[in-house]
């Protein structure tokens, strides 16, 4: 009996694939709503491909936020390992259109893996200077309503699962 071993690797190249995903959502984002910049997803993208290189993205949200929640259209990256497993790859897109964001701001928020919280603060300092802007501290935005899975986006060994925020009723 033969036994079979794949090994997946995860490039720059995957990291750029997965990043454009997420860029190309935000430019939906903007055409429908005025937000981001192009500027800033520019720079958005780019952190996700470090990010993802390094293997430090942990969940990386981008929307609008009111009254100190998430409000739709806002959506959810969350960074995983596949371990040998495959995960669809899905096309970008799928923006809510039409969402009421009067008062709203467009807001981001990271949170970093646990590979992220094994480095010292010397690492974790060296690393952010490669960075196209630099992260503060905030607290988490709340929900109004919920986030809803609705695509995968993978490459190599990694995914990032997407999910929307739905309001309720």
């Amino acid at each position: 009996m033969d036994t079979y071993t794949e090994t997946t690797t995860f490039t720059v190249t995957n990291a750029r694939h997965l990043a454009a995903k997420v860029a190309t959502d935000l430019k939906r984002m903007q055409r429908l709503y005025g937000a981001p910049s192009d500027a800033n997803i520019v720079m958005y993208e780019a952190e996700v491909v470090e990010l993802l290189k390094q293997g430090y993205l942990g969940v990386l949200t981008c929307g609008f936020r009111r009254d100190g929640k998430w409000v739709a259209p806002t959506l959810r990256y969350t960074a995983r390992d596949l371990a040998d497993s495959t995960a669809n790859d899905d096309d970008p897109g799928g923006i809510l259109p039409r969402a009421d964001i009067t008062g709203a701001s467009f807001y981001n928020y990271l949170t970093y893996s646990l590979a992220w919280d094994r480095l010292t603060a010397a690492e974790k300092e060296a690393f952010e200077n490669t960075l196209p802007f630099r992260r503060v501290g905030a607290t988490e935005p709340g929900v109004n309503g919920y986030f809803h899975d609705d695509r995968t986006y993978s490459s190599g060994s990694r995914a990032l699962n997407r999910a929307s925020v739905k309001g309720f009723g």
